[in-house]
């Protein structure tokens, strides 16, 4: 198995995980949510949880998707603004070692 394979298996168990605890939390949530609505019978309760459950896994998603793409965004004013800063550096450097060496001709010319 190469470094590739290795990161993508735990990308996709740590998504799996990260389903995983969604669906938990929106179990949960769901659950807070219909012990306060008492009036309920039980197949309602259970469709009530179902249903909220379900938006709150699309919300989460949704989230995630959004999130995920303003990363990729942030990563590509970051790398533009890298390579930015790389060209000056290197622009520096190569006028700095112009510098010396015009410097060291002018002392070695004296």
């Amino acid at each position: 198995m190469t470094d590739r394979d290795e990161r993508d298996l735990v990308r996709q168990i740590e998504g799996h995980l990260l389903l995983a605890a969604a669906r938990e939390e929106g179990r949960t949530a769901a659950a807070r949510l219909s012990s306060r609505l008492g009036w309920l019978t039980d197949s309602q309760r259970q469709d009530v949880e179902r249903q909220f459950e379900a938006e709150y896994l699309a919300l989460a998603r949704l989230s995630w998707h959004r999130t995920a793409e303003r990363a990729e965004e942030l990563r590509q004013v970051y790398e533009a603004r890298y390579r930015a800063l790389r060209g000056r550096l290197l622009a520096c450097c190569v006028l700095g070692c112009a510098l010396l060496a015009a410097a060291v001709l002018v002392v070695s010319a004296a």
